[in-house]
C-alpha cells in the first residue's frame, strides 16, 4: 500500500515533508531573468531544490493554489514539477483540499489521481460529510493512493468550527478524527497506518498526546512548524518513535538563502534547512520519548 511506502520513506530518510508553496517572489532574480515564461522560471525553481533535497526528505507538498493563481502557465509548472518529483523516485503530496460531494467528487478525484496531475496524495476537507470522502475510496482501494483529511489545523481560525462541541460533548475535530480513524482501518498498511490519514496541525501541542493515542492507525500530515510557531517538541508529541507523520516546511526551507543573503545558492541553503530541520525534530523525539 502507499502509506508502506511513505513509513518506509520516512524511516530512511527522515521526517521531513518539503513544501513547494512557490510563490513567484520566492524566486531569485537571476532566475526570473534568464527564463521567459513563469512556468520555467518555478520550474527551475522547484527543480533545483528536488535535486537538494529529495535524498534527505520523506517526500514532497505542492499547495496548488500557488500555481493555480497563475493560470495556465503555473499548472503547466505544477505539472512538470510531478512529474519531476515522480523520476526522482519520490512521493508527492497534491495539497488541493478538496470537499464536495457526488460527481464532483469523482471529477476532483480522476484531476488528481490520475491523468496530468497525478499524484501519490491528496489532501481533503471532510466538512460536507464522509459521503465526500466515499469517490475517492476507489482510488485508495484499487490503485494504490492515498488521502489526508483535514481533522484539526494549525491555524488561529481552527477555534471557530473545530473546537465546537458535538451532541456528545466533544469538540468537532475528535469526532472527525474518530470517522476517519474508522474509515481508514479498512485500509490498513503492514506498519499499521491507514493510506487514509489525517492533517494534524502542530501549534496546539496540549491535545498531542490524546490525539496520537485516540487515532493510532493514522499517519498524520503535520503542518504548522517554523512559519506558523510549531518546534520540534511539538512535533515530537504526534510521532511515534519518530515515524507514524510527517512534518511539511514550505517556507522555512524555500526561503532559507534570504538569511544569508545568498540567492544563487538558495538550493544549498534549502537542504541546510532540512538537515537542521531533521536533527532537531530527532532530537526532540528522543527527549520527549525518553
Amino acid at each position: 500500500m502507499i502509506i508502506d511506502k511513505l513509513y518506509e520513506s520516512v524511516s530512511e530518510k527522515g521526517v521531513v515533508c518539503v513544501g513547494l508553496d512557490t510563490s513567484i517572489e520566492y524566486i531569485p532574480e537571476n532566475i526570473i531573468k534568464k527564463y521567459m515564461k513563469i512556468s520555467d522560471s518555478i520550474f527551475e525553481f522547484n527543480r533545483r531544490i528536488i535535486d537538494a533535497t529529495y535524498d534527505i526528505s520523506a517526500c514532497f507538498k505542492i499547495q496548488i493554489a500557488y500555481y493555480e493563481a497563475l493560470g495556465i502557465d503555473g499548472l503547466i509548472a505544477y505539472k512538470k514539477t510531478i512529474q519531476y518529483i515522480k523520476s526522482k523516485g519520490c512521493l508527492v503530496i497534491a495539497d488541493i483540499k478538496k470537499g464536495d460531494i457526488s460527481k464532483t467528487a469523482e471529477m476532483y478525484a480522476k484531476a488528481h489521481l490520475e491523468g496530468d496531475f497525478e499524484s501519490d496524495f491528496i489532501t481533503l476537507s471532510p466538512y460536507m460529510g464522509m459521503d465526500s470522502i466515499k469517490p475517492y475510496l476507489n482510488y485508495v482501494r484499487e490503485k494504490e493512493k492515498g488521502l489526508f483529511i483535514l481533522i484539526r489545523t494549525s491555524n488561529e481560525g481552527a477555534h471557530d468550527i473545530q473546537y465546537i462541541k458535538d451532541y456528545n460533548n466533544n469538540p468537532v475535530y475528535k469526532t472527525v478524527g474518530e470517522k476517519i480513524k474508522n474509515l481508514g482501518s479498512e485500509y490498513l498498511g503492514r506498519y499499521g497506518y491507514s493510506s487514509i490519514g489525517g492533517v494534524v496541525g502542530c501549534t496546539h501541542s496540549d491535545e498531542a498526546k490524546n490525539i496520537r493515542e485516540s487515532l493510532n492507525n493514522l499517519f498524520f500530515l503535520i503542518p504548522g512548524y517554523g512559519a506558523q510557531g510549531g518546534t520540534a517538541e511539538d512535533v515530537a508529541r504526534y510521532l511515534k518513535h519518530g515515524n507514524g507523520g510527517i512534518v511539511n516546511s514550505s517556507r522555512g526551507i524555500l526561503l532559507a538563502y534570504k538569511k544569508h543573503n545568498m540567492e544563487n545558492e538558495f538550493d544549498i541553503y534549502a537542504r541546510e534547512e532540512v538537515l537542521s530541520m531533521r536533527e532537531a525534530i530527532n532530537n526532540a523525539v528522543k527527549a520527549y520519548e525518553g
